[in-house]
């Protein structure tokens, strides 16, 4: 089974290499895919001393949006599955095995990997991050139904059929809203498995701000009722 990551990485100098360092450390038969999303701190002039060891490498021609860049990755992927990986390293490679643990045993066609459950390491992050996660995964169960604890979680691994007819519109963070969305109302056969999680700091380079919840929360409510 050859499995799909795509990277999306903006202003990620400082750990592009590292993660490259991890997602081959998995051993695991991957077909890795970069896109840099219009980077300007010297994160492509990493990969292009890297891209010996990336099968695809993507230049996006200016900053458009994480999900501008996971989607230009979902154009070029041949896998059999899918996963889409963070470049900031709060997210490990390591839990590569876990999560596609439930399509290898049972079949599953998305696992989502929850920050939320206390199985394995988790950083203490900024409470209202925390907040707005609970409330938009509350509206989530509520609206699809699904007993899902971590629904803003980077780690989606899916089929790649799932890319069949899917049309996602939005290019910025609310895409991952939009992306479930979409996929929750196919009805598929859907996991969720514990990840480590080793959150970054605003001073440390994270991006997510607390007003994306408003963006999200609107994702959720409209595609529960677009057919």
């Amino acid at each position: 089974m050859k499995l799909s990551v795509i990277v999306p990485a903006f202003n990620e100098a400082a750990t592009m290499g590292e993660i490259i360092d991890r997602i081959r450390a998995t051993g695991l038969d991957i077909e890795l895919i970069v896109v840099d999303d219009g980077s300007t701190d010297g994160t492509r002039d990493i990969l292009q001393r890297e891209k010996g060891r990336i099968d695809h490498l993507i230049f996006q021609p200016r900053n458009a949006g994480k999900g501008a860049a996971v989607k230009a990755g979902f154009a070029v992927a041949t896998g059999d599955v899918l996963i889409i990986q963070d470049a900031d390293l709060e997210y490990d490679p390591a839990d590569y095995p876990d999560l596609l643990g439930p399509i290898v045993k049972a079949g599953a066609d998305l696992v989502l990997g929850s920050r939320l459950t206390g199985a394995k390491p988790q950083r203490a992050y900024y409470y209202w991050h925390y907040l707005g996660n609970r409330f938009i995964t509350f509206i989530a169960r509520v609206l699809y139904n699904t007993t899902l604890s971590d629904i803003y979680t980077c780690y989606k691994v899916f089929k790649r059929e799932q890319l069949i007819g899917l049309d996602v519109q939005s290019d910025g963070f609310e895409f991952d809203a939009e992306f479930l969305a979409v996929l929750l109302k196919r009805h598929l056969v859907v996991y969720e498995v514990p990840i480590s999680y080793y959150g970054r700091s605003y001073g440390e380079g994270k991006k997510i701000k607390w007003y994306h919840t408003a963006n999200v929360i609107w994702m959720l409510i409209k595609y529960r009722f677009v057919s």
